[in-house]
């Protein structure tokens, strides 16, 4: 009998760029509500990105220019989990977040997609049908 190991045991941290990490930092914690749990580099003045954590993935934002990488916002949405994605979206919109267009129901889950200040795609998240 074989046993097999998996080599990809999880996701540590996904990252987006930022052109402004002060304004990016400020939205994650303020208006998101996340938990900073890192800067990267010796103080704030200095840094080159910053992590966030939600519970499962940690988000970190980066100064892509400082690691040589060229800024180029990701247009592919990161799905934030939610418990109430109506009840979410009403208070980021409290909050001045600009929501493209209306929150979808694809059957499985509901999602509202929005953008950070840098234009990277995120998406408010609830699957409510069970997995498999």
């Amino acid at each position: 009998m074989s046993t097999t190991t998996s080599l990809v045991t999880g996701v540590d941290f996904v990252t987006l760029p930022s052109q402004d990490l002060g304004r990016a930092i400020e939205f994650y914690a303020d208006v998101l509500g996340l938990e900073r749990s890192k800067v990267w580099g010796k103080n704030d003045a200095e840094a080159m990105g910053a992590e966030f954590e939600t519970g499962t993935v940690t988000i970190a934002l980066a100064l892509g220019e400082r690691i040589g990488i060229p800024f180029q916002p990701n247009t592919v949405p990161v799905a934030l989990h939610v418990e109430d994605v109506d009840a979410a979206r009403a208070e980021l919109e409290s909050k001045g977040v600009e929501f493209d267009g209306d929150i979808i129901d694809s059957g499985v889950c509901f999602m509202a997609m929005f953008r950070d200040p840098d234009g990277n795609a995120l998406m408010l998240h609830h699957r409510y049908a069970p997995k498999g």
